[in-house]
């Protein structure tokens, strides 16, 4: 099982230094790989003070590095004599890893004893904490050498989580097993990582932090601000955030068949915002609004202009721009939550929960913990297909009391769950030997 995972490796660090340029995921990966240690060794000699302590965060892609990030903060706080490295694997996160506020941010090299060694050497970590669910096994295995205390925080294990199957539970039991600390987001993940090599008494009960994260940004939003008040409207308004195509197959016929049952006054107001907003698809989303007769906005526009004209009375409102989801939610009545209908998965509804509204989504929700709390708590619901969708956001739409209800229940659910970080950095200072 080793000898195939260390050649699987090899063959990575090897396609590394020969990838061909482009922008596609893969080669953007590898690419990223060329010279890592080099220029990690140059950002150590630059900044790290081997007097201090230091915590190395591993968040591989941006919904990890969004559960990290409250602990990080946290940590800068309370522990300000602490320095702070902060590693992440996918090439999407490489924007946001500059915005964290780590010392040392780098991508994670391919997991060699090599690399893992010239890693440990450069950063000298007192602790390193893993963020969610990845280890890699020979980093673990290098770092337990050099007696760094190994952690994990926000962890989960889906039910259908490949990392169940035999190949990889082989694999990765004795990774797990050297965790001296591992923080859950519920009791259930908590026993499914057990399951997996964790040791019971290093299993704990945390919580997951992104929940205070996009608390803290939702308390946070300025509704004043120039494009929250010119997007502001006395239309019912439904935000639908992330969507694919496939999610658009849906809740476009469902949009018509509820603007057609719906009298001029009461017709309700779409914003839209693709999950990626090529060219082609912000196209394919304009020709729809066309030939369904609604008119229809793009949000640079209104940043434009920055001015009231015409924006209200837009019928389709296009987000054509990414990095502004997370406030627009401020402005719905009601949240349709994209990926449901993708087989990418669902999308965050913990950033329409934090806002207090109801929300609608698709029939593939079972990999996320939060659809499941909402669904259960009766302020969120699952579709599916485009009459179940119409009749849902038909009913909300023309309900104020069912929304006021239901929102309150989705808030209740995001109030529960707060203090996941708290948590997190208690369990990180017993790791580090600090109480």
């Amino acid at each position: 099982m080793r000898a195939t995972y260390y050649a699987v490796i090899a063959a990575a660090r090897l396609a590394a230094r020969f990838a061909p340029p482009g922008d596609g995921k893969v080669v953007r990966s590898l690419r990223a790989r060329r010279n890592v240690i080099s220029r990690v060794r140059e950002q150590a000699k630059t900044v790290r003070d081997l007097r201090r302590p230091l915590l190395w965060l591993h968040a591989p892609s941006v919904g990890e590095g969004l559960q990290a990030q409250p602990v990080l903060q946290a940590w800068r706080v309370a522990h300000p004599d602490w320095q702070i490295a902060y590693t992440f694997f996918s090439p999407s996160a490489e924007r946001f890893a500059q915005t964290v506020g780590a010392d040392i941010v780098s991508y994670l090299p391919f997991d060699s004893a090599s690399d893992a060694d010239a890693m440990l050497t450069a950063l000298a970590p007192t602790a390193l904490c893993f963020v969610k669910l990845d280890v890699w096994p020979v980093l673990v295995e290098r770092a337990k050498r050099r007696a760094v205390a190994l952690g994990m925080i926000s962890a989960t294990l889906a039910e259908s989580s490949g990392r169940l199957g035999w190949w990889s539970r082989q694999l990765l039991h004795d990774a797990y097993a050297r965790l001296d600390a591992v923080g859950a987001i519920d009791d259930v993940h908590c026993a499914r990582l057990v399951t997996m090599g964790v040791v019971p008494t290093a299993a704990h009960v945390t919580g997951d932090t992104r929940f205070d994260q996009v608390d803290a940004r939702a308390a946070n939003v300025d509704r004043a601000s120039p494009l929250l008040r010119a997007l502001a409207s006395s239309r019912v308004t439904v935000v639908a955030g992330s969507t694919w195509p496939a999610d658009e197959a849906a809740l476009f016929p469902a949009w018509e068949q509820l603007c057609a049952s719906s009298s001029n006054d009461e017709r309700p107001r779409l914003i839209v915002a693709p999950h990626e907003p090529t060219a082609s698809h912000l196209a394919a989303i304009e020709l729809w609004a066309q030939r369904a007769g609604l008119s229809l906005r793009p949000l640079t526009a209104i940043d434009a202009e920055l001015t009231t004209r015409s924006t209200k009375d837009a019928d389709v409102i296009l987000v054509d721009r990414v990095g502004v989801l997370g406030d627009l939610y401020a402005l719905a009545n009601v949240a349709f939550v994209g990926g449901g209908f993708h087989r990418a998965g669902l999308h965050s509804m913990i950033e329409p929960a934090a806002f207090g509204v109801p929300i609608v989504c698709g029939p593939s929700h079972h990999m996320s913990r939060e659809a499941g709390l909402l669904i259960e708590a009766g302020g969120a619901h699952s579709v599916v297909d485009t009459d179940a969708l119409s009749a849902q956001l038909s009913r909300l739409a023309h309900d104020a009391t069912a929304r006021a209800r239901e929102g309150a229940l989705v808030r209740r659910v995001v109030d529960n769950e707060l203090g996941a970080t708290a948590r997190s950095v208690g369990l990180l200072e017993r790791l580090a030997g600090m109480v």
